[in-house]
Parts: C-alpha cells; sequence; structure tokens
C-alpha cells in the first residue's frame, strides 16, 4: 500500500505525463500542416522529411552515410561508373 505522498507523487508524474503527451499531439499536428503547406506549394513532403533528417546529423555524420549511399548504389549499378571502382 502508497503512503499518502507517494500516492500524491505518482499522481503528479501522471498528470505531467498526460499533458506532456498532449502537448507532443498538438506539435505533431502542427508539424503535419506545415507539411500539407509545403506539399500545397508544390514541395515533395518525404524529401522534405529526409532533409529534415539530414541537418540533424552531424556533417561528418552526414558524409559518412552519403559515401556509403554512392558505394552501394554503384555497386547496384544505379549510378554511372566513373572509373573510381578500379582504383579501389
Amino acid at each position: 500500500m502508497t503512503t499518502g505522498i507517494a500516492r500524491d507523487q505518482l499522481k503528479a508524474f501522471v498528470e505531467r505525463i498526460e499533458r506532456l503527451e498532449e502537448e507532443k499531439k498538438a506539435i505533431s499536428d502542427d508539424i503535419k500542416d506545415v507539411y500539407g503547406e509545403a506539399k500545397g506549394t508544390g514541395l515533395d513532403a518525404k524529401i522534405l522529411r529526409e532533409v529534415i533528417r539530414l541537418r540533424r546529423k552531424e556533417p561528418h555524420e552526414r558524409e559518412e552515410a552519403e559515401a556509403i549511399l554512392d558505394l552501394y548504389m554503384h555497386a547496384l549499378g544505379m549510378l554511372p561508373d566513373t572509373g573510381d571502382a578500379e582504383a579501389a
């Protein structure tokens, strides 16, 4: 059985979390609306999401991911061969 203090503390945490979840939902809805506005102006929402994801990364992380993507795409014949593969 919980004491009155522990019960009050538990209730306070639960209520804070519930409020934050409501705020998170509102922000998520706002973000969705912004993507919708961007799409309405002719921008590609999927590409915008990718740009946002890439901007969160540090430059060296982004460069590494791009290099690996380039390597994979070359290996699959999705990019023209520039002759660099022979040097490697």
